[in-house]
């Protein structure tokens, strides 16, 4: 590979929205597997999902969850549940969470339905990461709680984590162009399959659900022109066993932690690759980027999910030929 195609250094990624599995369900994945993925993938960080057993709603589990990511030299930033055990009932104590290690706070595996404990959690003044499942509606309430927030004193911080139909992308927009200071991300798997490519597995079943054709539309469009400022991965593995159950028994995710780079590559180049997955993601969560990557942006190769290094062999994206290859010495 290093002899054949001309190596570029670009900045590291950060992925934000990640689920490592552990503590809790390691035959999914587990730090290490996790962790090996995402270099696989050209990151140097990764915020990981509170969802685990038990939830990461407290110092303990942080603190259990930097110690396993310290020995690999590689920066975790976990993000702790908004309430606590991931019910939209009672916040947890944002301040000893963070003092623990904390970046941000989000109920995703759960989406917060209470309007008030979420208002709450906005003016926290802490970088709230939504998880929506019934999208657009939840999207336009939350924006309005927003909104709430700063009219009585407070600065929210709102980011939409997974964002994939065109009405929620049409809701951000017109927020941003209102002058709202949100952020919101997508994942690859929204601007790559449509509804249509789903199968009788669970190979292609994700929450939010793939769109529409017009969705996919949507969800370019909104990375070209800045609506969706993030691209992540929303990297959550399951057994190969699971994932190949009947699709309505199958469970929700899908892995693209060695995939992500390129996919997006294809898609916007690499100056708005770099502005969604490396300059934007720091920008919101506030860390600096101190390691360089080696790419090799004319490579082809084909995606061959037996060699990923997550422990979820089952891809949507197998047999791609895709473009950009990370380089690992």
């Amino acid at each position: 590979m290093e002899k054949d195609f001309k190596i570029t250094q670009i900045p590291s990624l950060i992925d934000m929205h990640v689920h490592f599995r552990e503590p809790g369900y390691l035959y999914k994945e587990t730090i290490e597997t996790g962790i090996k993925a995402a270099i696989a993938g050209g990151y140097s960080g990764v915020c990981t999902m509170p969802n685990t057993n038990p939830v990461c709603d407290n110092p303990k589990v942080i603190k259990e969850i930097l110690s396993k990511a310290k020995k690999y030299k590689f920066n975790i930033y976990p993000v702790a549940a908004v309430t606590k055990n991931l019910k939209s009932e009672e916040l947890v104590d944002f301040k000893e969470l963070k003092k623990a290690g904390a970046i941000a706070f989000s109920n995703d595996g759960l989406p917060i339905l209470n309007k008030e404990v979420f208002l709450k959690a906005l003016k926290s003044e802490e970088l709230i990461l939504s998880h929506c499942e019934n999208e657009t509606q939840e999207v336009n309430w939350q924006i309005e709680a927003y909104k709430k927030a700063i009219q009585e004193g407070f600065k929210p911080r709102l980011h939409f984590c997974h964002i994939s139909k065109k009405e929620s992308i049409d809701l951000i927009r017109k927020a941003k162009k209102e002058g709202l200071n949100i952020t919101a991300e997508t994942a690859p798997h929204y601007f790559t399959f449509t509804n249509e490519d789903v199968d009788n597995t669970g190979t292609y079943k994700i929450n939010p659900p793939l769109g529409t054709q017009a969705d996919k539309r949507a969800v370019m469009e909104g990375l070209m022109d800045g609506t969706i400022d993030v691209v992540a991965t929303d990297h959550a593995p399951h057994s190969d066993e699971e994932k190949l159950l009947p699709y309505f028994n199958s469970p929700n995710g899908i892995t693209g932690l060695e995939t992500a780079f390129s996919l997006t590559y294809m898609l916007l180049g690499l100056e708005k690759t770099l502005e969604k997955m490396a300059y934007n993601p720091r920008k919101i969560l506030k860390i600096e980027n101190k390691k360089m990557i080696k790419v090799a942006l004319d490579a082809d190769w084909i995606v061959v999910p037996k060699l990923f290094k997550t422990k979820c062999k089952i891809s949507p994206y197998k047999g791609m030929k895709l473009k950009g290859k990370i380089i690992n010495d």
